[in-house]
Order: C-alpha cells, then sequence, then structure tokens
C-alpha cells in the first residue's frame, strides 16, 4: 500500500483500515493506530489544519484545566472493612477502563454512612481522572456517559467542565497524554505508585477549538475508534477460531502421528504457536508414539531416577564467591543453561586450587539439572554441556547426573526429563523460599524415565529433532512476518508524522 503523500491524513488512515490485514500480525498494530488517531487529532492533522509554533493547530486557543472547570474534587477513601453487598456503588481505578470509558466489572460496594454526600454521584458529562496508580496506568480517563448515584475513590479525579467545553474532546486529549508517557514522566512516583496530584492537572493546557469544531472532531475520532474496535473484534474471533483449530490439530496428531496429521501442524490457514508445537512433540515422544516399535523391542517401562542413576552419585555443584580480576578457574552463572544446552563460554571468576576444583570440572557431555531458579518453570530443567573450555566449574544451583551410557542415550534423556510429562512432577515437588524455587536429590531420584531400547532412543531422538527443526523453522517464518507487518506499519505512521511535518512548514 503506496499512501498519497498529498492526500489529507484522515484519508490515508481510511486507507489503512482498508488494507488493515497487511499489518495484523505487526505488534500491538490496532492499540498503535488509537494512539495515532488521536496525535493526529490535537495536531492539526486529522482535519487539514496547520499547527502554530506551539503546537496547536491554526485557530485553536491555548486554556488550563482549571480554566474550563466549574469543578475539580477528588472522591473519597473507604477500606475493605466498610465494603457491603447491596451498598453504594464506589467505582475504584479499575472501573476507568485505558479507552476512555467506564468498565463496570467488579462493582465494589461500600455502607452508605461512609459514603461522602459531596462525592456520591456524577452526572453525565464529567470526566473521570485516575491520579493514582501503577506508572503505567496513572492518567487513565472515562467519560461519564450518563447520570449515577456511585461515589468514587479518593484515587479518581472528577472534572466537571464550564459551557462550552465538549467532555468527549478533553478525554480524547487527556489520552493523549497518558498514551504518549506524559503523564508517566510528569508523575510523583514511590514504590509500586505513582500519581498525579490537582494542583499539577489543573496547570496542564489544553489546545481548544470552538465548540462546534470540538464536536466534529470527536465524531470523526469515534468513527475511527469504532473502526478499531471492529478491527479488534475481527482479530479476537479470528485467533479464537485459529487456537480451536490449533487444538484439534493437534489432538489428531496426538492420537495418530502420522505424516498426514502431521502436515496438519504445519497448515497455511491458521498458526499453531511453537511453544505448543514443541510441547506435542515431547509429550508424544515419552509416550512412545512417536516413532514405530519393532517387534522384537521389548515393553516400554518407567524406571526410576533412584534405579537408573542412584541418589548418592548425583552431585551438587560449588557455592564459591566470584573474585575480581583473571582466574584459573571459572563457574557457570545459572544463565548458563540454554533451553537444553549448556553454554560453557562464559562464568564468573573463582579462585580455588586444582585439587579442590577437580571433581567439579564440566566436561563434554555432562548433564546437569537446576535445582534452584526464581521461576518455577525453569526449575528441573536439564541440559548437557556439548562442548567446553577447560577449567570451567558447575556450580552450587546445578546437580551434575551422571547416566549410565549403556542404558540410556543423553539426548534421550533430555527430551524426556524436559517433557510436559516430567515437567508436571518437578514443579509440583518443587518448594519455594525468599523467592527462589527449588528441587533437591530426593525429588529428582522420585522421579520416572520411560526407558525403551537404545536403539528406539536414539530413533526417537532423531525424529524429534527432525520435527523441531521444523518448528524451528516456522518460528522464524513468523518472525519475518511480524516484522514485515511491523515495518509496514512503522512506514506508515512515518509517512504521516512527515505531512504533520510538512504541514508546519
Amino acid at each position: 500500500m503506496k499512501a498519497d503523500p498529498t492526500a489529507p491524513s484522515s484519508l490515508i488512515l481510511h486507507t489503512f483500515f482498508e488494507h488493515f490485514d497487511q499489518f495484523a500480525d505487526a505488534p500491538n498494530g490496532v492499540k498503535r493506530m488509537r494512539e495515532l488517531v488521536l496525535r493526529l487529532t490535537f495536531s492539526g492533522g486529522l482535519i487539514g489544519k496547520r499547527p502554530t509554533d506551539d503546537g496547536a493547530p491554526n485557530g485553536w486557543e491555548r486554556r488550563t484545566i482549571e480554566s474550563i472547570c466549574e469543578s475539580i474534587s477528588s472522591g473519597f477513601a473507604c477500606s475493605r472493612s466498610h465494603q457491603k453487598p447491596n451498598g453504594h456503588v464506589h467505582l475504584r481505578t479499575h472501573n476507568i477502563s485505558t479507552l476512555g470509558t467506564l468498565n463496570f466489572n467488579l462493582l465494589v460496594r461500600i455502607d452508605p454512612k461512609m459514603v461522602d454526600p459531596q462525592k456520591a454521584s456524577m452526572r453525565a458529562g464529567d470526566i473521570l481522572f485516575n491520579n493514582t496508580n501503577s506508572q503505567e496506568l496513572v492518567g487513565k480517563t472515562s467519560l461519564v456517559d450518563r447520570d449515577y448515584d456511585y461515589g468514587f475513590s479518593n484515587h479518581i479525579t472528577r472534572m466537571r467542565l464550564k459551557d462550552g467545553i465538549f467532555p468527549g474532546f478533553v478525554v480524547f486529549y487527556l489520552t493523549l497524554l497518558r498514551n504518549s508517557g506524559y503523564f508517566a514522566r510528569l508523575c510523583t512516583r514511590w514504590i509500586n505508585q505513582a500519581a498525579v496530584n490537582t494542583s499539577t492537572l489543573k496547570e496542564q493546557t489544553i489546545p481548544l477549538p470552538p465548540i462546534a469544531e470540538q464536536k466534529r472532531i470527536v465524531a470523526k475520532v469515534d468513527e475511527l475508534m469504532a473502526l478499531c474496535d471492529r478491527l479488534e473484534a475481527q482479530q479476537q474471533e479470528r485467533e479464537t477460531r485459529h487456537a480451536a483449530l490449533a487444538r484439534a490439530s493437534l489432538a489428531r496428531f496426538a492420537d495418530a502421528p502420522t505424516q498426514a496429521n502431521l502436515n496438519g501442524l504445519f497448515h497455511d490457514s491458521f498458526t499453531i504457536a511453537p511453544a505448543d508445537l514443541r510441547k506435542s512433540i515431547l509429550t508424544l515422544a515419552v509416550q512412545g508414539k512417536l516413532v514405530a516399535r519393532n517387534q522384537e523391542d521389548e515393553e516400554i517401562r518407567a524406571v526410576p531416577m533412584e534405579e537408573l542413576v542412584g541418589r548418592k552419585n548425583l552431585k551438587n555443584g560449588l557455592s564459591l564467591s566470584p573474585v575480581e580480576g583473571s582466574s584459573d578457574f571459572v563457574c557457570l552463572p545459572l544463565s548458563a543453561m540454554k533451553g537444553s544446552t549448556i553454554d560453557c563460554s562464559f562464568g564468573k571468576p573463582i579462585a580455588l586450587t586444582s585439587e579442590r576444583a577437580e571433581p567439579y570440572l564440566v566436561k563434554p557431555g555432562d548433564i546437569f539439572i537446576i535445582r534452584g531458579n526464581g521461576s518455577k518453570d525453569r526449575v528441573g530443567i536439564a541440559g548437557m554441556a556439548r562442548s567446553t573450555p577447560p577449567n570451567v566449574l558447575f556450580p552450587d544451583l546445578f546437580i551434575r547426573v551422571p547416566l549410565p551410557p549403556n542404558k540410556i542415550d543423553s539426548d534421550y534423556f533430555l527430551i524426556a526429563w524436559n517433557s510436559p510429562v516430567t515437567r508436571e512432577i518437578l514443579e509440583g515437588l518443587a518448594t519455594t523460599t525468599s523467592g527462589i524455587w527449588k528441587v533437591n536429590q530426593g525429588h529428582i531420584s522420585e522421579c520416572e524415565i520411560p526407558l525403551p531400547p537404545l536403539s528406539e532412543q536414539r530413533r526417537i531422538v532423531a525424529k524429534v529433532e527432525q520435527l523441531m527443526a521444523l518448528v524451528d523453522q516456522l518460528e522464524a517464518q513468523l518472525a519475518a512476518s511480524r516484522a514485515t507487518a511491523a515495518n509496514l506499519l512503522d512506514a506508515l505512521v512515518a509517512e504521516l508524522t512527515t505531512q504533520e511535518e510538512r504541514m508546519k512548514d
């Protein structure tokens, strides 16, 4: 889609909406378009007006928020202990949406005796401003569409406008300021909260055209925002439909992992998340469904790790503080575990004698399990050091697992151990203290590994590698598609921004 540089910005926007399928995969595509519509609105680009030196369109007047309001008042606080199921509605910050409207999900009701009568209601045309929230959400603004006998929290400021000011216009402007990060930069911050106080809010200025033009602009923005809403609904419907198709395809493949059902996982009409594909492949692998079994193959038996390796043979690594400067030895950090591979190319210098270090040296082919991690979905993950430079040690949060090569293939072990089946068991066994999730040698010894004959293990490894390569290709294609969509969207935004600059000249 090539934009006409002489066309009004509003026309280019409509052309964009007509070709939205080209941008649908761009990250936050609809969100960015909502923000762009508002930016063009208040720079004059939407109506073809040139901005003046102060950034406001020609013929618009800058006014302070205080000067356009009949009253500005914050709400009142009320603790959880005064909530009552059938009490007076007390709006909270979650009732103000990021789209300029009120959200009546999860209404809080309080004892009527606790209601401040001056702040017990709101009327059509009032504006609610979220004065205290996280830094990202502070400044959310909503229009009150009709009269309500609702109170509002002290984290909400009610603005009641003077005659000659159209409320929807003000809501769109304050929403633009929040979307652009203005309130996030302006606010006072403390732990987990941020605030824009009433005095600061009153000082903010807004560019105002005559009331008739305010109404025309709001009608135009409403039209474009409605298009955004429809596009967003279409996206959600498509994603829901694709998710159902993906689940059905994965179920068919799980029941019968034939080539035809495998091809169905990579169908052009929908995309299965690569992470879900990988989980499905690993699950089928440990269930013995991924490769054909030979008639002479023994029955697959689930073998406890205690029997396969022995708890006494599991070895924790070293717990030593790193030293400054260089050293003969380095110790791997937790971040060395990348997927099911351990990257031994970097580490922290450790002061240690050769004799003390020798039992903890990492050798090519070593298998380790992470026994502690800040993320529950990472604790217990296994990986292999496929290559390693000399004098690399493994840390205390790694457990070395000496596998018997005559019983189990190392790559098959990684497939079985990191499969969703074993992950569910490990995450159920994991305990947490001080934000660190841990499993111990006893937990590991309890886990069972399905153990087919070695020849079958190797066939499974080859099949998994083949399928994972296909998933990697799919993931690369998806990333390329999203990048293309993002670049197209960036080009449109740049074109509209260039138009704004031309209008200033």
